[in-house]
């Protein structure tokens, strides 16, 4: 993590609103107001100026905190700090959720994924200010959801997964279980049907963590590369598929934040993996599958893999009668479309948790939008040979209906999140490639969902 030690001497990065330039200008030396006038410092979101000291080398920097539109428009804009020269900086000028803000932003926006780079990366560090440890649990749960889904599927399959999990549970004091082979066929045969395509062989894993508090269940979807299977995706459309197993990263990250963090909470963490590969192994289209609950699936599209394997989690969710069950899934296209890369949609019939996570998400930076479970098209998901269909013919409410399957199997207090787990291009706090979305939303929001 780009920390300071608490010893560290550091330089101060002053942030100045845009509306109080000029005053805070009267306050500085004749020398420091050169400066700045003729480098056109007018204290624009984000711009960052090194103002240098009477030996020529930076003494401290200045960085715009933009107007109130600005703020209003652009997330994290004080991300660009982490852009300064390597060393040892502190933050002046800011306090309250602005303050908040701006040590969330240079932690997300000093992210690097550096696992296949040779050599150290250099860059500025930050001394956190009082109280805000909580802040840097919150990045380094981002910091490993982004490289999990950063990893390239050779080098994070089935079997990386789980050791990824198991350091985790290792690190924070949980325990792991995990089932495959035989006991998956029979126990989870909807995981076992999608992963039996692959050489590399498909597991259920499941973290627990605590032992007194609500009882709260995450899923998250672990499909670490998805060819379509024999409905095969085109080329370009599996150039980001090794993100689909970017539910399960988001978890993991939310896991390790809760855990760090010691909240009361019985937490249990369930993901199914497995490769959706090609082979005369693979499920094929018209295939009907028994799934864990009983309910069977006709399968009319193999690229629709996602909501089966969450399908079996669920349902083990769901005979543990947990107080409030959550799964994250990079499920569909059709949330795409719907909000965007930035936002990320959750589905509840529960009007009470979605307040609750709708106002956490604004004091956390991290922006989500209901959708609805629309009970109307319940019957798009009910084919004629089988009790549910995972890909529905017309195309229409995607991102609906695969919702709508889920609850077929979840627990009765459920909440499903449609994320993108991926930033397209490099935004404030957000560098380009994998991301987590919405665990910060959930995190703020559990003491109002569980009452601790």
């Amino acid at each position: 993590m780009p920390l300071s030690p608490a010893d560290a001497t550091t330089r101060p990065l002053i942030a100045v609103p845009a509306e109080g330039l000029a005053d805070w200008l009267q306050t500085q030396d004749a020398a420091t107001r050169a400066w700045l006038d003729g480098t056109g410092f007018a204290a624009a979101l984000g711009d960052v100026r090194l103002v240098p000291g009477p030996d020529g080398a930076p003494a401290f920097a200045v960085i715009g905190h933009g107007t109130a539109a600005a703020r209003r428009r652009t997330r994290f804009g004080l991300a660009a700090a982490a852009r300064l020269p390597a060393g040892d900086w502190h933050i002046e000028g800011l306090d309250g959720p602005d303050l908040e803000e701006a040590v969330l932003a240079f932690l997300l926006g000093r992210y690097r994924f550096t696992r296949y780079k040779r050599g150290p990366v250099e860059g500025p560090r930050l001394k956190l200010p009082a109280g805000a440890d909580r802040l840097a649990a919150l990045a380094r749960g981002e910091w490993l959801t982004r490289d999990l889904i950063n990893t390239p599927a050779a080098d994070m399959g089935p079997e990386e997964l789980e050791a990824a999990t198991q350091d985790l549970a290792t690190r924070c004091g949980a325990a792991l279980a995990v089932t495959k082979g035989d006991g998956l066929r029979d126990g989870f045969p909807m995981i076992h049907a999608v992963g039996a395509g692959s050489d590399r062989a498909p597991r259920l894993l499941d973290l627990t963590w605590g032992t007194t508090g609500p009882h709260l269940t995450l899923v998250g979807k672990g499909i670490v590369f998805d060819t379509g299977g024999l409905d095969l995706k085109p080329a370009a459309s599996m150039l980001l598929m090794k993100k689909d197993m970017g539910g399960a990263a988001t978890v993991l990250g939310l896991a390790q934040m809760i855990m760090e963090l010691a909240l009361p909470v019985r937490l249990r963490v369930l993901i199914p993996v497995a490769e959706n590969a090609v082979s005369g192994r693979a499920m094929r289209p018209g295939d009907i599958l028994t799934s864990r609950k009983g309910l069977t699936v006709e399968v009319n599209n193999t690229d629709a893999e996602g909501r089966l394997v969450l399908a079996d989690a669920l349902a083990l969710a769901a005979e543990g009668a947990p107080d409030l069950t959550i799964s994250m899934a990079t499920l569909t296209g059709a949330a795409r479309v719907a909000v965007g890369p930035d936002l990320a949609p959750f589905f509840t019939d529960n009007d009470a948790d979605a307040a609750a996570l709708q106002t956490a998400a604004a004091t956390a930076f991290d922006p989500v939008w209901r959708m609805p479970f629309w009970q109307p098209y319940e019957a798009m998901i009910e084919p004629a040979i089988a009790d549910l269909d995972n890909a529905p013919a017309g195309g229409m409410a995607g991102a609906i209906t695969a919702a709508l399957f889920l609850r077929r199997f979840a627990p009765e207090r459920y909440v499903h999140f449609d994320i993108y787990g991926h930033q397209p291009t490099d935004a404030p706090g957000r560098p380009k490639g994998g991301s987590g979305q919405g665990a910060r939303a959930i995190l703020a929001a559990l003491p109002g969902l569980l009452d601790i």
